[in-house]
């Protein structure tokens, strides 16, 4: 898909979005009349509210980014991005219908609204991306790419093999590097790095021009950016360096010179404040409608073996600061004194310590681990500040103490229950691996992410593929 057609699409797109509102709009009034209120009038009041919604749900769409839905996205993901605008959309509604008076509109009505808007716009978008996802694994609406690589593309170029729903064809590799054409050379066309780019371009139908080698050179980038430019061909640059800069940046001027200003963590305030709000409400409501379920693991814990429920431990927490995390009790009451008989046992490189079948852990624990029940208690930590509901896992005091020192940012932001090592098949991930995941939690972090490790987590927990 060429990008004037994705541009066509995506204003396509809008506008339907916008039509599916105001169906839901004059459905949730209607819906109100035949059910219980016919007595309802329809006023120029609803018609003003009907104008005001066009520009709150347009403004919402674009900020949470649901008009450029892309393909590849999960359909989960699509349901709780639509039940975002549609709780906020709905609460700047009722807060003008209060504020200006606005007598005449049924609260119901505004509800019944709410829940329409979400149901239509949730299954017409997962009808969309469902053709979407069907025609591009049949080849269809996929872009030529032309790929600049060196040795460190490996994975990059694997991932673009791997991820046909992202609709990209790879019309040739451009690389000199010795790695590549032994491996892609039977399967691509390698073109030497002293072609013609710009001949290139003109005879061959390229969508894409997409640069990802480990050492830029900003002449070539300049050079292909403007070779680009003139024909209309999109560029592309993949870069390590963007995880650290995708959240965190913001460019600033001395004078008129550009300069790229990088945080330490991210500075979206707002963010990082609802994600606190999300923290404490989740907590909230889980520690409640769980507590029977805590109730009967307790017991469980205390008939099958001495000691107490609770397993408290020292952890190491945002900037270093030590506080006590709370778990269900999943080992027999001396484990800590058992540790370092089995200390040469242990299956992980780095300062942690785990073994799979670990003798010191008890059947109901066993149970707990794979279920990850084990880790409910935490909500307490989360609810009295300590915690987050996602972020990097809390270590031990002893750990830390060895980490080099690149590992110790992963201690800039608050930890979490879960994180995306807990959900990426923990058991077989290194822990320079697992650290590394942890930074890129931090570098790349928005509520968009969060959410998506939620649910991942909610999954990993139904299949019980916990440790």
């Amino acid at each position: 898909m060429l990008k004037e057609n994705e541009r066509l699409y995506y204003n396509t797109l809008s506008i339907l979005d916008v039509i599916i509102t105001l169906i839901a709009f004059v459905t949730g009034y209607y819906l109100r009349v035949f059910t219980q209120a016919k007595t309802i009038v329809f006023t120029d009041q609803y018609l003003t509210l009907a104008l005001l919604i066009i520009p709150i749900w347009y403004i919402l769409l674009k900020i949470i980014n649901l008009q450029n839905s892309q393909k590849n996205k999960a359909y989960s993901i699509v349901i709780i991005e639509y039940a975002l605008i549609a709780v906020f959309g709905i609460s700047i509604l009722f807060i003008f219908i209060f504020w200006f008076k606005l007598e005449s509109i049924s609260r119901i009505a505004i509800l019944i609204f709410g829940a329409t808007d979400l149901i239509l716009h949730s299954t017409i978008r997962i009808i969309i991306i469902s053709i979407q996802k069907r025609n591009t694994l049949k080849g269809k609406n996929t872009k030529n790419a032309l790929i600049f690589a060196d040795k460190t593309s490996v994975i990059f170029i694997e991932k673009i093999i791997a991820a046909k729903q992202y609709g990209y064809n790879i019309f040739a590799i451009v690389t000199n590097d010795d790695i590549i054409i032994n491996k892609y050379s039977q399967i691509f066309k390698i073109l030497n790095e002293e072609f013609d780019i710009n001949k290139f371009l003109e005879e061959n139908e390229i969508d894409d021009v997409i640069y990802c080698k480990e050492n830029i050179k900003s002449t070539e980038i300049r050079d292909l950016v403007y070779s680009c430019e003139e024909i209309g061909v999109n560029f592309q640059l993949q870069s390590e360096l963007f995880s650290l800069i995708a959240s965190k940046s913001q460019l600033n001027y001395l004078n008129e010179t550009p300069v790229l200003f990088i945080n330490s963590t991210s500075t979206d305030y707002f963010a990082l404040s609802v994600k606190k709000i999300i923290d404490f409400g989740i907590s909230f409501f889980a520690l409640i409608i769980s507590f029977p379920i805590m109730l009967i693991i307790a017991i469980a814990i205390k008939i099958e073996s001495k000691g107490p429920v609770l397993f408290k431990q020292k952890r190491v927490g945002l900037r270093g600061r030590i506080f006590t995390m709370f778990k269900f009790r999943t080992m027999v009451a001396d484990a800590e004194k058992l540790k370092k008989q089995l200390e040469k046992q242990n299956e992980v490189d780095g300062p942690v310590f785990k073994i799979k079948k670990d003798p010191r852990i008890t059947k109901i624990g066993a149970f707990l681990r794979k279920t990850s029940l084990d880790e409910f208690p935490q909500f307490l930590n989360v609810i009295s500040g300590n915690m987050s509901i996602v972020g990097p896992r809390p270590p031990i005091p002893e750990e830390v103490q060895q980490y080099e020192r690149w590992q110790l940012r992963r201690l800039s932001m608050k930890p979490g229950i879960t994180c995306i090592w807990q959900v990426s098949g923990r058991n077989n991930i290194s822990f320079e691996q697992w650290m590394k995941m942890d930074l890129q939690y931090i570098d790349n972090w928005s509520l968009r992410l969060d959410i998506m490790l939620i649910i991942k987590t909610i999954n990993t927990v139904f299949k019980r593929t916990g440790y």
